[in-house]
């Protein structure tokens, strides 16, 4: 089924699939987690697929972990009916913020773009995101929503990013200061205007989320509720069945 975009028209979009995807050990002692298989296709080739019911058929993938195999997998399956460009991290681990930065000459200037992990299985709708992000009209829009998580984002009564938590020990990071903060689960999909690259302050390997906790204190980020959606994180062994059950098609 193709959706298509109604709102805005994106795309490109970068799957996250370098990480060493250590929760996801033994597989990943051999293997990129981006190909660990759910219901007979990889989480890789279900993300590509899941983008492409948008529209968005060029995808980059940055590599890092048993590159080879990556682009070994790409290459013999025809980017699965997309064009899939790679992004190499062999040299050096950047992490996702990292990874994005490194990523920029593939990006089209100017040209908004989409991003998610490739180990992070959801039935999203990309269009609602769409839709927010253009009447919200921030930098970043992103997917978040209520489900219970070690660590969260914070943001006031008007979905804007103010700061971040760690409910194990109780940092926060607080980008802007308000009263009644309300925490979220960021859940890894994202929207960004193409101007975030001359807003980028870090270099070499951080996170998305340094990223965002960064640019909250002069730029509105917004996050994007989608509770209710189905939604798994594959990062542990144990998740496969989890994410089996959920994503039986």
């Amino acid at each position: 089924m193709d959706h298509r975009l109604s709102t805005i028209d994106i795309f490109q979009a970068l799957i996250f699939c370098a990480g060493l995807g250590t929760r996801f050990k033994p597989w990943t002692d051999k293997h990129p987690k981006a190909l660990a298989v759910i219901n007979g296709k990889s989480l890789l080739q279900r993300n590509v697929e899941y983008l492409q019911e948008y529209g968005i058929k060029e995808v980059i993938v940055n590599v890092h972990h048993f590159a080879d195999q990556i682009e070994e997998a790409v290459k013999e399956n025809n980017s699965w009916g997309s064009h899939i460009i790679i992004s190499d991290e062999r040299d050096a681990v950047l992490e996702t913020g990292g990874g994005l930065l490194h990523a920029k000459h593939l990006f089209k200037p100017g040209e908004k773009f989409i991003t998610c992990n490739a180990d992070i299985l959801t039935d999203l709708d990309i269009n609602q995101l769409l839709a927010f992000h253009e009447e919200e009209k921030p930098l970043i829009s992103f997917a978040v929503s209520n489900r219970k998580t070690s660590r969260n984002l914070l943001f006031d009564e008007n979905n804007r990013l103010c700061g971040w938590r760690n409910n194990t020990t109780g940092e926060e990071k607080i980008s802007v200061p308000k009263e009644n903060l309300i925490a979220k689960a960021y859940d890894c999909v994202a929207v960004f205007e193409y101007e975030v690259f001359n807003l980028i302050r870090f270099s070499g390997k951080f996170s998305l989320i340094d990223l965002y906790l960064d640019l909250a204190k002069t730029q509105k980020i917004m996050g994007f509720d989608h509770s209710g959606d189905r939604w798994v994180d594959v990062g542990k062994p144990e998740s496969v069945a989890v994410a089996e059950a959920m994503f039986p098609e």
